[in-house]
């Protein structure tokens, strides 16, 4: 193995979590700047009500619901890279979206204390959430699915608004600054 490849590796497993899974979603710097347009952020707010649904129509389609389950994942996917970069990032919604890629960064570039735990907690949440709105999926029970994906977006709104808040206290950083326009 060359000292490149072994360089790699560590780098590899020494990645955030959401550096994974930013690779997963393909978001280049020109990816995240899509995914910085307010209508990205805002019309990701969809796709989980529509995963749940798509899911739950097995009762209504039977077999068929791999269709709409599909496109819905499809859609998830797509969905950070289907817009253009927005003509401004001066925004609440861009500005979460920056935050992300700060708090992505943070194995590279230090965050400030105040700014390591509460995202942490908050995508706990928004996991928790998750996992009711799969069991009521599971069971059909429209309750656990409501409870599940309301947790979840109170959890995801809530991280947002902290990177949005991370963001505000990075941007000046060399690094940063280039985000804004």
């Amino acid at each position: 193995m060359s000292l490149t490849s072994l360089k790699k590796l560590i780098h590899k497993k020494h990645m955030t979590l959401e550096r994974k899974i930013a690779q997963v979603f393909n978001l280049t710097d020109e990816n995240w700047m899509k995914h910085a347009n307010p209508w990205s952020v805002w019309t990701r707010y969809s796709v989980l009500p529509v995963i749940v649904l798509a899911f739950w129509s097995r009762i209504w389609i039977g077999q068929w619901y791999f269709l709409p389950a599909f496109i819905s994942l499809g859609w998830m996917f797509f969905n950070p890279i289907f817009f253009k970069a927005p003509k401004s990032t001066k925004n609440w919604a861009s500005k979460s979206v920056l935050g992300e890629r700060v708090f992505l960064n943070r194995d590279k570039i230090d965050i400030p204390e105040h700014h390591k735990f509460a995202p942490k907690i908050l995508n706990t949440i928004s996991s928790v959430g998750m996992v009711f709105a799969i069991y009521g999926i599971v069971k059909l029970s429209v309750w656990f699915a409501v409870f599940g994906i309301a947790l979840a977006y109170l959890g995801k709104s809530w991280y947002l608004d902290r990177m949005v808040w991370l963001y505000e206290d990075m941007k000046n950083l060399p690094e940063y600054e280039k985000w804004l326009y």
